[in-house]
C-alpha cells in the first residue's frame, strides 16, 4: 500500500506511545569512485555530511544516530558533529559491497534498533520536519517502511542497442538519421502517446525515488529489502530533492543549498559582529624567534582577504588576543580592525559588544581555538574553530575547518559566514 505524503504538515509533534527503538543510519564509504572523498568534502563552507547530521539531530526522531564508515577521518567528522560511529568490517567496506549488507551488518552489531532510517549524505537540503514526518508515519501510522520520492515530469522512451561499439559512437546527428535499430527495433514511449502529447500544467508526472531517505524495520532489511509489508512515502519538493554524484553536481547542488538548505534550529539572522581570536586561529598557535631573541608571527593573505569581504558586507569585525602583542596589532592596523587584548573572561566583553550594538546573539559569530574560547563558542550564534583545535572545542563549535590555525581556516570560515549571510536574505525574499 502506497499512500502520498506530502510536506504541507510540519509542525505535528511525533507520538511517544511506540517505544521502538529508531537508529538514524548513514553509510559513509572512504572509497567513493565518483568524487574523492565527497562525504566531508565542504560544501556551502560545511562537511557534506554536517548537513545531514545537522536535520537528523535537531528532528529528535532518533534513539541513535549512527555513520557506518571504514575511514579516520570521516569518523573523526561525524563525531564532531555528535554522531556515534560503526567501523566497517573489511567485508562491507569493499567496492562490490551493497547498502543492504552495510546496513545489515550494522543490524547485527545492534540487536536494540527496531527501525533502520538510512539517510544518505548527498541530501544536504534535508530538513528536521521531513524526517519528524517519516517518523510518525512508521510509529504512528503502522507502515512498515517509507522512502523518499520527487515529482517528475519526463517523457520517456524506450533505448534501442545499436550493436557494435563503433556505431555506439555515431554522434547524436548520424544517429537520429538511422530508421531503426541494427535488430530491427524501433524506440517506443513509454508513458505518453506522441499524438497528444501532454502539457505539463494537464500532466501530474511520475514518482520517482530520490534517493535520499530509505527507512524499514529490521524484519524486513534482514530479508534484503528496504521496501515492503506496508510501504509508504513522503514527496520531497524539488527544491529539496537535491542528489550529488559527480563534481559538476557540487556548485548547483552548493547554490541549492544556500537558499532551501537547514542551517539549525535558529532562523538565520545574518552576521552583524565577527570576532576572531588572534593566536591559533589568524596564527598557526606558535611564537618564532630569530637568534636575536626577536618575536614574530605568520598570518595566511587568504584570512586576510576573507576578513575584508566581510568588511565590505558590513561586518563589524574585532579581534581578540589573551596577551599585548606588538605583533597582533601592526597585522590588525594593516586589515583595518580593533585588536582587543583580553587576558580574562573573553565572554564578558563579548556580551558588552553585543549590548553596545544591540544585538542578538544569533547575529555575532565567534572563532576561537582553545579553552579561554569555550564560553564565546557557546554563546555566539555562530561559534567556529580550526582543524587542529582540541576535541573539547570541537564539540561546541557550529562550525570545524578543515584547515589548521593560520592556514586558511579564518578564511573558510568567512566563507560560511557569507553563506550564512546570503540564506538570511533569501529567507527574507521568501518570506515577504
Amino acid at each position: 500500500m502506497a499512500t502520498n505524503h506530502s510536506e504541507s504538515v510540519k509542525d505535528e509533534s511525533t507520538s511517544t506511545e511506540d517505544k521502538k527503538n529508531m537508529a538514524c543510519l548513514i553509510l559513509a564509504r572512504g572509497g567513493s569512485k565518483g568524487i574523492k572523498l565527497k562525504n566531508i568534502k565542504p560544501l556551502a563552507g560545511l562537511p557534506l555530511i554536517a548537513w545531514v547530521l545537522r536535520a537528523a539531530k535537531d528532528s529528535e526522531v532518533f534513539d541513535s544516530i549512527w555513520v557506518s564508515t571504514d575511514h579516520d577521518e570521516i569518523e573523526k567528522i561525524s563525531l564532531e558533529w555528535g554522531a556515534q560511529v560503526h567501523r566497517r568490517t573489511a567485508e562491507t567496506a569493499r567496492d562490490q559491497a551493497t547498502s543492504i549488507e552495510a546496513v545489515q551488518e550494522f543490524l547485527r552489531f545492534h540487536p536494540e534498533v527496531d527501525i533502520v532510517g538510512q539517510i544518505q549524505c548527498t541530501a544536504p537540503c534535508l530538513h528536521p520536519w521531513h524526517l519528524t514526518h517519516i517518523g510518525r508515519m512508521l510509529r504512528d501510522e503502522g507502515y512498515d517502511s517509507v522512502f523518499s520520492v520527487s515529482r517528475r515530469h519526463l517523457l520517456r522512451w524506450s533505448e534501442i542497442d545499436h550493436g557494435t561499439s563503433k556505431e555506439r559512437e555515431l554522434s547524436f546527428t548520424e544517429v537520429i538519421k538511422i530508421p531503426h535499430g541494427t535488430n530491427g527495433s524501433v524506440t517506443k514511449p513509454l508513458n505518453l502517446n506522441p499524438a497528444k502529447r501532454p502539457r505539463r500544467q494537464d500532466w501530474s508526472g511520475e514518482l520517482s525515488e530520490n534517493g535520499s531517505m530509505y527507512f524499514a524495520t529490521r524484519e524486513l532489511l534482514m530479508k534484503g529489502f528496504f521496501q515492503g509489508g506496508k510501504v509508504g512515502y513522503l514527496e520531497m519538493a524539488a527544491e529539496y530533492s537535491v542528489d550529488i554524484d559527480t563534481d559538476i553536481d557540487w556548485p548547483i547542488a552548493e547554490q541549492r543549498v544556500i537558499k532551501f538548505g537547514y542551517f539549525g534550529k535558529t532562523k538565520p539572522q545574518g552576521v552583524r559582529l565577527a570576532v576572531f581570536a588572534a593566536d591559533g586561529v589568524l596564527t598557526d598557535n606558535q611564537i618564532h624567534f630569530t637568534l636575536s631573541g626577536e618575536e614574530f608571527r605568520t598570518y595566511n593573505v587568504s584570512d586576510n582577504i576573507g576578513i575584508q569581504k566581510l568588511k565590505d558586507k558590513g561586518v563589524n569585525v574585532r579581534i581578540m588576543c589573551e596577551s599585548d602583542s606588538g605583533i597582533h596589532q601592526k597585522h590588525a592596523e594593516r586589515l583595518g580592525v580593533p585588536l582587543y587584548v583580553c587576558p580574562g573572561d573573553k565572554l564578558a566583553l563579548l556580551e558588552k559588544w553585543r549590548k553596545e550594538f544591540d544585538l542578538e546573539w544569533t547575529q555575532i559569530a565567534y572563532m576561537g581555538r582553545d579553552i579561554p574560547d569555550l564560553d564565546c563558542l557557546k554563546r555566539a550564534g555562530v561559534g567556529g574553530t580550526t582543524q587542529d583545535a582540541p576535541d573539547v572545542v570541537h564539540t561546541c563549535a557550529n562550525f570545524v575547518s578543515l584547515n589548521p590555525g593560520g592556514r586558511g581556516a579564518a578564511r573558510t570560515f568567512c566563507d560560511y559566514l557569507d553563506l550564512m549571510m546570503r540564506q538570511a536574505d533569501a529567507c527574507a525574499a521568501y518570506s515577504s
